[in-house]
């Protein structure tokens, strides 16, 4: 199925907020979760009429080979929660029947009883929210798992068929350490996930844990977070070790064993269209983009009222959609063809970025293989730094 869409369902419920998350999602009363569960079943079965409602253009039947549900934890869901959503999607959209439906969750969602319901329900890929493997580290933000926790959950999905296993990592959590991060990658290893996304821990208000090193306090573990140095030092260590162990780096924050990259996550990159229902879901159909209401409350009102939870929408002009072309690609470590990009929006056009790719290339950031343009290792620590250099090239 050639360039088919994908599906991203919010589930912004927590059994408690961890430190560090940024996320629309909350430790909302679980007794809502059936309303929400309705309202978003309906935004899905109903998106025709929502996306008249908010002025987007029509389209007729929507193909769509992933569905990815995200949250929030998902993994609370049941089993006949879990199936009614996917059924929605089956109804209001032509889903390919080896389609990639990911679920995230949290080691201890997972069970003898919950794995192989997930699995009948048509989950072929589960998302483990881990972090770290270091019980101080994961306490410190509001984790409850063990290391041993989370090979007991790898073991359990595979007994339910589930082969396809990613796992999420943090470098930059408080109390960590370089010789914590390498016991932590080693212990992930030797449970052989099919992929691995690291993340570098993210500082902004939207996080408890960010907001309070901002504002330079102690509390949320901020006094033991890791210097930017060092968290520069872990990334790259996993990078390394990584590559050592057989995984394809093909994405700045995700690697995969060959042929297991995220299906739905390369959708993002490759600008590729992708439907979104939910609270703070975001939609892209190749010429608009838009996005859902970002709060739980309003987002239930809204439908409750049959009011379209749309709360912005734009149609992406041509330096828009170029500039995009550019960020998103370059987040893929294949990097982005030159003459495919000057073929679609023409070469005296592309021509200011030619001479900033120059540029950047000449700082170490980026490097030209033939046709193809791609951050350099270096470069994938500066990447919002090489993306702001590239927007200087824009022209109209």
């Amino acid at each position: 199925m050639m360039n088919a869409a994908g599906i991203y369902l919010s589930v912004p419920y927590c059994r408690q907020k961890c430190t560090y998350c940024n996320f629309a999602s909350a430790a909302r009363p679980i007794a809502e979760l059936p309303r929400y569960l309705k309202a978003l079943e309906s935004e899905i079965l109903h998106c025709s009429e929502i996306w008249e409602m908010a002025g987007l253009p029509l389209r007729g039947s929507i193909r769509a080979d992933s569905v990815y549900l995200g949250g929030g934890t998902p993994g609370l869901l049941n089993a006949g929660q879990l199936s009614r959503l996917l059924d929605a999607v089956r109804t209001a959209m032509e889903l390919a029947h080896e389609a990639e439906i990911t679920l995230e969750a949290s080691p201890e969602n997972v069970t003898a009883e919950s794995a192989p319901a997930w699995a009948a329900c048509g989950i072929n890929r589960v998302s483990l929210g881990v972090q770290s493997m270091i019980t101080k580290e994961l306490r410190a933000v509001g984790r409850m798992h063990t290391a041993a926790s989370v090979a007991d959950s790898i073991a359990t999905l595979r007994q339910a068929g589930i082969e396809n296993i990613s796992v999420d990592l943090i470098a930059g959590l408080p109390h960590q350490t370089a010789e914590s991060w390498e016991a932590t990658l080693e212990t992930v290893l030797k449970l052989e996930p099919k992929h691995l996304s690291i993340y570098m821990l993210e500082v902004d208000q939207d996080s408890s844990l960010g907001s309070e090193l901002l504002q330079g306090g102690s509390r949320y573990g901020a006094s033991a977070v890791p210097s930017e140095e060092l968290v520069v030092e872990l990334y790259t260590r996993a990078v390394e070790r990584l590559a050592d162990a057989g995984f394809l780096h093909y994405e700045i924050s995700n690697f995969s064993r060959p042929g297991c990259a995220s299906r739905h996550n390369e959708k993002y990159w490759t600008q590729i269209p992708y439907f979104g229902f939910g609270v703070d879901a975001h939609s892209y159909d190749g010429e608009c983009r838009w996005g859902n209401v970002d709060s739980i409350t309003d987002y239930l009102e809204r439908m409750d009222q049959g009011r379209q939870p749309i709360q912005e929408r734009r149609k992406l002009g041509f330096g828009e959609r170029l500039e995009e072309r550019f960020f998103l690609g370059l987040r893929r470590r294949q990097g982005v063809s030159l003459p495919d990009i000057c073929s679609e929006f023409g070469n005296s056009v592309c021509e200011p970025y030619r001479v900033k790719i120059r540029e950047l290339c000449d700082t170490g950031w980026l490097e030209a293989n033939g046709e193809w343009v791609r951050l350099t290792d270096r470069g994938v620590l500066f990447s919002n730094e090489v993306f702001a250099g590239l927007l200087l090239g824009e022209t109209s």
